[in-house]
């Protein structure tokens, strides 16, 4: 396609758009009493309108049931997250055994280390990407400190090459061969959080595991954002937060994937509860733990169901719009974005760097941009004139057109005001 930047073509192609009217399903702050133009969707998706009338019925059925409504609720509360099985399986690429929802993101990947991080005398060693989400990182420094390791040993990052943003599949591959039979793990974020770049799960599962290494993904970035095979890929686990791209309200409750090949390995260690228990004989009070087949068997706690609740209403958003659509005008409007940026460049003669890979296979729906000659001003400005963006120190801003509620004149409005904000100076 070849792209225009005018008000004209942005509204052309918001007209030819089909996902254009679900802008109204979500609520958008407002500056200068107009809509903002959203872009952080990859921090914290926008509030779904529908999300309230999912909570208020949870709210009302404590009211008129009490505890009752574990069970006579129109959606019970002890099997409420098993309306997340089919719709999450579709957008991950997993079986609905595969899938279960509980915790917190972090929460969950200590949990999953505890089956899939086993090191021994031999094999300890985790590879993960550099400059990993810092959470990651006091996550990986806290698990190999626990079992008697030193974070210099135990810990092996694949670095950037000098002078480039990306890590290279190569050498990613290269060092998985390299730690060989040293390597416990492999975990790495599906999408850095940073740059942007989405990695090629399946070649990096594929090696890890041909060293005889477990496999698993952070996928915070990626859930609801990119194309996902778990079940196919051979994953071994992955989890990932829902209030960015999956707009479940902040801080919300996480998903989880492990593939079915451990679902029956009864020496697979686990921390228990109750939840994961035989669901037709939890409430007898059994001494003994007896897993749920599939997932919902590395459950724990009985579930926060205020906190289900939104998070369902946009998975269900989901189930209605469907990955494929809404790939497909991720890989336009980010291109599109792309376009208007180097537009912009180009008209105020400025030195923008999207560090962001090109190709569309390799990104989702952030483009990272390091603003060189630009401050900590600019962002500033573009936050006071209705642009809600992410500043990454030291002078980049992430943008995310998340396809769900941005429109192509929201890039085009952008365009404008950032060549404003450059103008004013």
């Amino acid at each position: 396609m070849t792209f225009e930047n005018s008000l004209a073509f942005a509204q052309q192609l918001d007209a030819q758009d089909q996902l254009s009217h679900y802008q109204n399903e979500f609520s958008f702050p407002q500056v200068n009493g107009k809509n903002v133009i959203y872009f952080t969707g990859n921090s914290l998706g926008l509030q779904p309108k529908r999300a309230k009338t999912y909570v208020d019925e949870v709210m009302n059925d404590w009211a008129n049931l009490a505890v009752e409504g574990h069970f006579y609720a129109e959606n019970p509360w002890w099997d409420y997250h098993e309306r997340f099985a089919n719709p999450l399986s579709k957008l991950v690429g997993a079986l609905p055994s595969e899938v279960t929802v509980m915790n917190t993101l972090t929460v969950n990947l200590h949990l999953l280390m505890v089956s899939f991080y086993r090191p021994t005398a031999t094999r300890y060693k985790i590879i993960c990407e550099e400059k990993a989400f810092p959470s990651d990182q006091y996550l990986f420094q806290s698990q190999v400190n626990f079992h008697g390791y030193t974070t210099e040993d135990a810990i092996v990052e694949v670095k950037r090459r000098d002078g480039e943003h990306n890590i290279r599949l190569e050498d990613v591959l290269a060092k998985i061969d390299e730690v060989g039979d040293e390597l416990a793990l492999v975990l790495i974020g599906g999408v850095n959080y940073y740059t942007g770049q989405v990695f090629d799960m399946k070649a990096i599962t594929e090696a890890g595991h041909r060293v005889g290494a477990y496999v698993g993904w952070d996928l915070a970035h990626a859930a609801g954002n990119i194309e996902l095979h778990l079940h196919d890929w051979q994953v071994d686990f992955a989890a990932w937060c829902s209030y960015k791209y999956m707009n479940s309200g902040p801080g919300n409750a996480s998903g989880c994937f492990i593939h079915e090949m451990h679902h029956s390995n009864s020496e697979l260690p686990r921390f228990a509860g109750w939840w994961g228990h035989n669901k037709e004989r939890r409430f007898k009070m059994e001494p003994q733990f007896d897993p749920i087949q599939g997932a919902d068997g590395w459950q724990i706690s009985n579930l926060p169901v205020l906190s289900l609740a939104p998070y369902l209403a946009s998975v269900e958003l989901f189930a209605e719009i469907g990955m494929e659509a809404l790939i497909a005008k991720r890989n336009t409007i980010t291109s599109y974005l792309e376009f208007v940026l180097l537009e912009i460049d180009r008209e105020v003669h400025g030195n923008f760097e999207i560090i962001t890979p090109s190709n569309p296979s390799e990104r989702g729906c952030q483009l990272s941009v390091f603003l060189h000659g630009e401050g900590r001003s600019l962002f500033d400005y573009l936050m006071k004139n209705g642009v809600i963006i992410d500043w990454r120190e030291p002078n980049v801003i992430r943008l995310a057109p998340v396809p769900m509620y941005t429109s192509f004149e929201d890039i085009y409005r952008f365009g404008q005001i950032l060549k404003n904000g450059i103008e004013a100076k």
